[in-house]
């Protein structure tokens, strides 16, 4: 594995009216390339670590660094290399965007300003949505797709954006069990293609789990345990056969 990509050093998060933290306390560190899997009851801090990872949730103790640096809600420049799934992110069928846009948003945040999406922007969206086998519903709607098909679009949008770091929340979150086995697949092929590390948090005995490279657990805010996880027999592995 490589440098830590992610550091947390004694960070503590609080919703204003709350008493105690909602994250207490955590120190973690993840590696370049590494995939963790977060687990833990509902209610543990799992989805605040998440979005104090990526700024969206301000500390009221302790640290978070992010490809070295301090992260912060101003480090929109930190967030381009961060794909995030929220777990609620789903589109409405009124949704007006075409499934060629919401991926195509993945490269606008990359530009400067004033810029259009080059050639080269263009074929990176035609071959994330081709990753996910979602090209043939680049021109439709993104809210008449299925829940699972908007997975694999948002999951082409990270495979666009070139993104050194994923954090998905449940990303199999309300899909059958065939797109729950699709979503994981894609998942695994994503990071894989990016060499990114990952930090994602779910709640049943799927593939990632058994992926991963560490699970950690968290209980009423706290890190309960940090289990490294040895790596599959070959044949066991996705793709492996």
């Amino acid at each position: 594995m490589g440098e830590g990509i992610i550091e947390l050093q004694k960070a503590s998060v609080g919703y204003t009216g709350e008493r105690v933290a909602t994250l207490f306390d955590v120190t973690l560190t993840a590696r370049a390339g590494e995939m963790i899997v977060i687990v833990g009851p509902n209610g543990a801090g799992k989805t605040t670590l998440l979005e104090a990872v990526n700024g969206i949730l301000p500390l009221t103790a302790g640290e978070v660094r992010v490809f070295g640096q301090r992260m912060t809600a101003a480090r929109h420049d930190l967030r381009r290399d961060i794909a995030y799934l929220p777990q609620e992110l789903f589109f409405p069928p009124e949704t007006p965007f075409l499934t060629r846009d919401v991926v195509h948003a993945a490269r606008f945040g990359l530009l400067r300003p004033f810029r259009f999406p080059r050639e080269h922007d263009c074929q990176l969206v035609n071959r994330a949505l081709a990753a996910v086998g979602m090209q043939g519903a680049a021109s439709r709607p993104v809210g008449r797709l299925s829940g699972g098909q908007q997975r694999k679009v948002l999951l082409a949008r990270a495979l666009a954006q070139r993104a050194r770091l994923l954090l998905l929340d449940e990303p199999t979150v309300n899909l059958d069990p065939q797109a729950k086995a699709d979503v994981c697949r894609l998942v695994l092929e994503v990071r894989k293609e990016l060499g990114a590390a990952a930090l994602v948090v779910t709640h049943e005995a799927d593939l990632l789990l058994e992926e991963a490279d560490r699970v950690i657990t968290l209980v009423q805010g706290r890190l309960e345990s940090d289990e490294e996880r040895p790596p599959l027999p070959r044949h066991a592995r996705v793709g492996g056969r």
